[in-house]
């Protein structure tokens, strides 16, 4: 089985893949016109604004939810793993990637947004969607609602539980079958609410995780102060093959370091559209803006994070594939989690266990109820014609399965059946976005226009030029802004 998937990934995630990945978000970088840089300021005013609303959520906890599906497993062990195969240098390609997949993040997000539904009394969007409408395409938007309930039902929830499980065995002593009944039993609780029990869950549990993490990683940079020239120095001389020791492995470093951070951040990917589409916003380009600054919180704060912790305490090796080992810290040591809590525990002696366990808990259990949403929404796609009240239970079962069976097995296997999921995904969604570029740029161009003109953009896809956009046109209500003068005087005109 095992040989079978690394066949598959090797297909799948062949340098093809990473050119994709790498030229799409250029493209979309240049196309916006570095909306990443320009906006920054912008996006962060606007993850606080908007409100909950009986069919969608706020744009924090759009926020939220997506980024609970990005902040996973992958900001620990896949960083780990990325610096093991590619050095150092691999970090600087996983900065690029997410630079760059902003980019793709605002694209995709805005697009979910445009050519969302209101279905069973809430709003659902993704890829699926905006395939089918803005590209016509049905077949092409039923497979990628296919394989999106298979990745995020079946692969790629048990690459979270398998961590989970492995690291309050390694900390704890607690037997990985006693996690996975514990991740079934909460997980069981949260899935049956909805959408809006995963949203208050998220909204909270994704702030709290991602600042204790980033605090602790500051104190280990702190202690080490003098160290982190040097260590930069090195990210970006590794980067560029000018390193005397990891020239040679240049390929590696780009080929993980934009694998690593494309599974870590998902820009492009196509998972973070459905949450996107949830919110209650005005104008798409808003709730677009919000998810690119989410790739920046993953890859910059998130994962640099972990990347400071292992290399300015020299707690990694460094083994590219079938080659001998370059860097020899810490010994028989396997790359993933180990790493992390080696470095914690140069300043915190014996917590590094304890503390990478808890980390692992609250990043992979709130992606796992994000990758739960995101199969709901695409299977809910699947049934909007009719709804199978069958199919949602026989999910929830499916993913409370997985995350147990995760709990309990191997974690090659598990990473290897999570890599297809996002490869198979990334595939299907980049090509459909850059297809549908042109409605894209629309969306951002109209945001433009009325901002200049000093309004708060409401959209209206007519005046827009984007057809098919069936919410907007059909169910929207703007709220009307309110006139002072009229109340006061209690006059009304006609």
């Amino acid at each position: 089985m095992e040989a079978f998937v690394n066949w598959l990934n090797g297909i799948i995630w062949s340098q093809a893949l990473i050119y994709l990945c790498l030229g799409a978000g250029l493209f979309f970088t240049i196309a916006t016109r570095f909306l990443q840089v320009r906006y920054i300021k912008h996006m962060m005013a606007l993850m606080f604004q908007g409100r909950s609303s009986d069919a969608g959520v706020s744009s924090f906890q759009a926020l939220s939810i997506a980024l609970a599906g990005r902040v996973g497993t992958g900001n620990i062990a896949g960083v780990a793993t990325a610096i093991a195969m590619g050095g150092p240098g691999a970090v600087f390609w996983m900065w690029l990637i997410a630079f760059l997949g902003a980019g793709s993040a605002f694209v995709e997000a805005a697009l979910g947004q445009v050519y969302k539904i209101k279905q069973d009394g809430q709003y659902r969007g993704g890829p699926a969607y905006y395939i089918e409408k803005g590209l016509r395409l049905k077949w092409y938007a039923v497979l990628f609602a296919f394989v999106t309930v298979i990745a995020m039902g079946v692969l790629l929830p048990g690459v979270q539980a398998n961590s989970i499980g492995a690291g309050m065995q390694n900390a704890f002593g607690i037997n990985p079958a006693i996690t996975g009944i514990g991740l079934v039993v909460i997980l069981a609780a949260i899935i049956f609410g909805g959408v809006k029990r995963i949203a208050k869950v998220a909204q909270f549990a994704v702030p709290f995780m991602a600042v204790g993490y980033i605090l602790i990683a500051i104190l280990i940079i702190l202690v080490n102060i003098s160290e982190l020239p040097a260590m930069i120095a090195l990210i970006f001389r590794s980067a560029f093959g000018a390193d005397a020791a990891f020239g040679g492995i240049l390929g590696a470093a780009i080929s993980w370091g934009v694998k690593r951070g494309i599974y870590s951040n998902e820009a492009g990917q196509g998972t973070a559209p459905h949450a996107a589409a949830a919110a209650e916003v005005s104008h798409p380009a808003k709730q677009g803006l919000v998810q690119a600054f989410s790739v920046y919180i993953d890859t910059l704060f998130v994962c640099s994070a972990t990347a400071f912790m292992i290399l300015i305490t020299g707690m990694y090796n460094v083994t590219p594939e079938g080659a001998a080992p370059i860097v020899n810290n810490l010994g028989d040591v396997k790359a993933g989690p180990e790493y992390t809590q080696k470095a914690v525990e140069t300043l915190f002696p014996g917590f590094g266990p304890a503390f990478v366990a808890v980390a692992l808990l609250f990043f992979a259990f709130t992606t796992i109820m994000a990758y739960y949403y995101q199969a709901e929404t695409n299977l809910a796609y699947l049934n909007r014609k009719k709804r199978r009240i069958w199919s949602e239970y026989l999910l929830k079962i499916a993913v409370l399965g997985i995350v147990f069976y995760g709990s309990v097995k191997t974690a090659d296997l598990a990473w290897g059946l999570g890599d297809i999921g996002v490869g198979s995904m990334a595939w299907l969604n980049i090509i459909a976005i850059l297809l549908l570029t042109k409605p894209a740029l629309k969306i951002l161009k109209d945001y433009e226009r009325q901002r200049k003109e000093g309004i708060d953009p409401v959209f209206d896809p007519v005046q827009a030029g984007i057809p098919d956009a069936e919410f907007w046109s059909k169910e929207y209500q703007p709220e009307l802004p309110v006139d002072p003068q009229r109340n006061q005087d209690k006059t009304f005109s006609v």
